[in-house]
């Protein structure tokens, strides 16, 4: 009997499975005011590089991705005059776009400031469990306008500044003076300005983009890191 006793005592340690192990790193859910405040830090971080980057010598001109170019109107007018020689005047139009654009673009910290102040909890929700430009495009509504009529009289004292309105003006005039061509408008400001925002945006979509991909450099604090983890679970 105690034999019996003993084969049955190995058998069942043979057969016996140990319970699973336990999580030793569980899921730790944030609060809604750790998502808020992290969500806010990093749109915080992210615009004021984008801007950072963007209002510095050659931020736009140098940038392939964002580089003011003569507007799409006026595309022919730049192959009319350089086809006439004067590559330098057209030359001197495009590189006085970026600089007035280089030159807006410190406006935009503030903007972008207050309107994530007044982002709602419905508004972080979306952010940070919505696409991945999701707080791009919230920027987009909410910002647009209020960029535009801020960067607008700077960019016209910036192209003023720079000689992008006399550059551009005389590039006009040149065209406009050939005959059986349409006429070109010599007012660039606002083309300036809306292009201006929206190589803006490019760069905090990609500021957004790093943030998302859990950039070690983007993520750079255990609050960052502690919110965006928890919305990576979520999105697989």
């Amino acid at each position: 009997m105690p034999l019996l006793v003993v084969c049955i005592s190995l058998s069942s340690f043979n057969t016996y499975k140990p319970a699973p192990k336990a999580d030793l790193y569980p899921q730790i859910i944030p609060s809604n005011l750790e998502i808020g405040s992290a969500l806010k830090q990093a749109l915080q971080q992210g615009t004021a590089k984008s801007s950072d980057q963007l209002s510095a010598v050659n931020g736009f001109f140098g940038n392939a991705a964002i580089k003011i170019l003569f507007p799409p109107e006026a595309q022919k007018v730049e192959r009319t005059l350089r086809g006439m020689g004067m590559n330098k005047l057209c030359d001197n139009v495009i590189l006085s776009l970026n600089r007035a654009a280089e030159d807006a673009v410190r406006d935009a910290k503030p903007i972008f400031i207050d309107a994530i102040k007044k982002m709602t909890i419905q508004d972080v929700s979306g952010i940070l469990l919505g696409k991945q430009d999701a707080a791009t495009q919230y920027f987009k509504r909410t910002t647009s306008a209020a960029l535009a009529a801020k960067f607008k009289p700077t960019i016209k004292v910036s192209l003023d500044k720079v000689g992008a309105t006399k550059y551009y003006g005389t590039a006009a005039g040149e065209y406009n003076k050939l005959p059986f061509v349409k006429h070109l408008n010599p007012d660039i400001s606002d083309y300036a300005t809306q292009r201006t925002i929206d190589g803006l945006f490019v760069e905090i979509a990609q500021e957004e983009l790093k943030i998302r991909q859990n950039l070690p450099a983007a993520r750079s604090t255990p609050l960052l890191q502690k919110v965006f983890s928890f919305a990576d679970k979520k999105a697989n």
